[in-house]
């Protein structure tokens, strides 16, 4: 198994977890189960240690990618720059969610309003986290990027989609 190859086993991780973490935390909010709470929080903070794996990973990962052909050095630009905002978000909520798994435990009157705080930067994390996997795919996936466009092994730029002769 390579680098890039390692990326894409965990870059879906830091993704995945908060989209898991909300669903708990959701449920723990409307049915008032501390539990599912905690298991929200604890969900965040493995999202956390997955965004220092895909971190880690994602140098190794452009140093295989990026004499491809097809691959502009923009694309990875913007999916790094991207990724860092997701991750440094993600440390947040789980350093958040470290302190409120805490509070639950310790039963301090701040901990009731903790799960819409964590809620409510769960969502903003998973806005910031779609950019981060969009840009990333863009990379290799030539079908959704913004540009449609693609470079082609002569090194020529064409056009995905419109009108195009199949003679």
């Amino acid at each position: 198994m390579n680098n890039t190859h390692l990326h894409l086993v965990v870059n879906h991780l830091p993704i995945i977890f908060p989209v898991a973490g909300l669903v708990l935390l959701i449920i723990g909010i409307f049915t008032k189960t501390e539990v599912s709470k905690r298991n929200a929080y604890f969900i965040f903070i493995l999202g956390a240690l997955a965004s220092v794996a895909a971190m880690a990973t994602g140098e190794g990962a452009e140093e295989g990618v990026e004499n491809l052909p097809g691959v502009a050095e923009r694309l990875i630009k913007t999916h790094e720059e991207a990724a860092e905002f997701f991750a440094g978000l993600s440390y947040v909520l789980g350093g958040i969610s470290i302190a409120a798994l805490f509070m639950s435990f310790k039963n301090y009157t701040f901990s009731k309003i903790m799960p819409f705080i964590i809620g409510v930067l769960g969502l903003i994390a998973l806005f910031f986290a779609q950019k981060a996997g969009t840009t990333g795919g863009e990379i290799r996936h030539t079908e959704i990027r913004s540009d449609a466009s693609v470079q082609n092994l002569d090194g020529k730029t064409s056009e995905l989609g419109g009108d195009h002769d199949n003679n």
